[in-house]
């Protein structure tokens, strides 16, 4: 059975009134125990566990300290492309956003990986919008191979594909694959997604499964928190998270929690998702789900981000840029063809013709960030706190 049909089995509405309405005495007693079901979890999102944050954090901690020791996973995107085919409301790579598209080169690509092996990452998410291009001429499974000897942990957050799809991307050296769902709400996902084959939800839905099939070794899923109520967010991740480690589960899992932040076409967050809201997210999901990964970007801000590191966090971006060629201007030359092509082509004075103003040398990111330190930086603040950074984890020699 894929999670589609799990999904559509899941008490939404059941588990919607517990996470709204448990009482102080029904929290205590899943702290006491343990929580063992979603039933559980979203018990401990409720009003009432939000009164015991402070206890909900000390056990989170003590619990990721056991499981994974004082240590950060480190990790840095590197933006391909910003060409994608589909409408998405709340993203700055929306295809009706009137930006400059740009795919870099396998050797821009290459140049934008050793600076961030300068900076001592050897754990890459590689990002693109969604493009068939990307699979159809081999140059996703080219920018594999070529970083794959210096960089021994590649992932990619890419459009979704058929396993038979996958399998090239594996074999070249990939081994995490990150799909948010962006919206468990079927509803709301509707509305976001407009054109292009991202309106399929179970399609997305099932993605992991169809990775996981191609040999991919890591799985990460996520939605993005502004869309849609986060508590039944969170409750659908957990839900997703849980039926992964029983049915994948030879592949490690993580979970990140992304919060929407400004991007072009000025997307505002249809829900609230405060910083209370999401300790009590982290938390609550290290104590459901123990083992499993937890994921924090740099859309948080920097005093944020160091306060939430201790609580449950695993992995942690750092030094992010969101555009192709935001690390060392890789593809500029590609840049500036592309705004010469488009001025010519455009009418003067049209938005589209407005917006390549001003932006010849830069390519448009897909959301700004919020903590803009260095790697290094970031590095010296986890070990202030009493963890360790950790930019490599595995070498393929180890399985070999």
């Amino acid at each position: 059975m894929s999670f589609v049909e799990a999904f559509g089995a899941l008490p939404l509405e059941g588990l919607m009134s517990q996470a709204r309405s448990s009482n102080i005495e029904q929290v205590d007693s899943v702290l006491r125990r343990g929580p063992s079901s979603v039933g559980d979890f979203a018990t401990l999102l409720s009003p009432a566990a939000a009164t015991r944050l402070e206890d909900l954090c000390r056990r989170s901690q003590a619990l990721t300290r056991q499981r994974f020791g004082k240590t950060i996973r480190l990790f840095a995107p590197l933006y391909l492309s910003n060409e994608c085919i589909n409408n998405c409301a709340y993203c700055g790579f929306s295809r009706d956003n009137p930006i400059l598209r740009v795919t870099l080169a396998e050797q821009e690509v290459k140049r934008e990986a050793l600076a961030l092996a300068g900076h001592g990452f050897r754990n890459i998410l590689l990002v693109a919008g969604e493009h068939p291009k990307f699979v159809s001429n081999g140059y996703m499974a080219g920018c594999i191979r070529t970083l794959h000897s210096f960089i021994p942990s590649l992932s990619l957050e890419v459009g979704p594909m058929e396993t038979a799809d996958y399998y090239p991307l594996v074999q070249a050296g990939a081994e995490g694959l990150v799909v948010y769902q962006e919206t468990y709400d079927r509803n709301v996902y509707a509305q976001m997604h407009t054109l292009g084959p991202k309106r399929d939800f179970d399609w997305r839905l099932a993605t992991p499964e169809r990775a996981y099939l191609a040999g991919f070794r890591r799985l990460g899923i996520g939605a993005l928190y502004g869309l849609a109520d986060w508590r039944q967010e969170a409750i659908s991740v957990a839900a997703h998270a849980a039926w992964l480690l029983k049915h994948c589960w030879k592949a490690q899992v993580t979970v990140s929690l992304p919060r929407i932040r400004p991007c072009a076409g000025e997307f505002q967050p249809l829900t609230g998702f405060q910083d209370r809201d999401l300790v009590q997210v982290i938390t609550a999901l290290r104590l459901f789900l123990p083992d499993v990964g937890l994921v924090l970007s740099t859309r948080e801000p920097a005093p944020l981000r160091d306060g939430l590191l201790p609580l449950g966090i695993t992995h942690a971006s750092a030094g992010s840029h969101t555009e192709p060629g935001g690390y060392t201007g890789a593809g500029k030359d590609a840049i500036h063809h592309t705004v010469r092509g488009r001025i010519e082509a455009l009418a003067p004075d049209s938005p589209e013709w407005k917006a390549t103003q001003g932006r010849a040398t830069n390519a448009t990111g897909q959301f700004d960030i919020a903590d803009d330190r260095s790697p290094a930086d970031v590095a010296d603040v986890i070990r202030r706190l009493g963890y360790e950074p950790v930019w490599k984890d595995w070498d393929a020699a180890l399985t070999e």
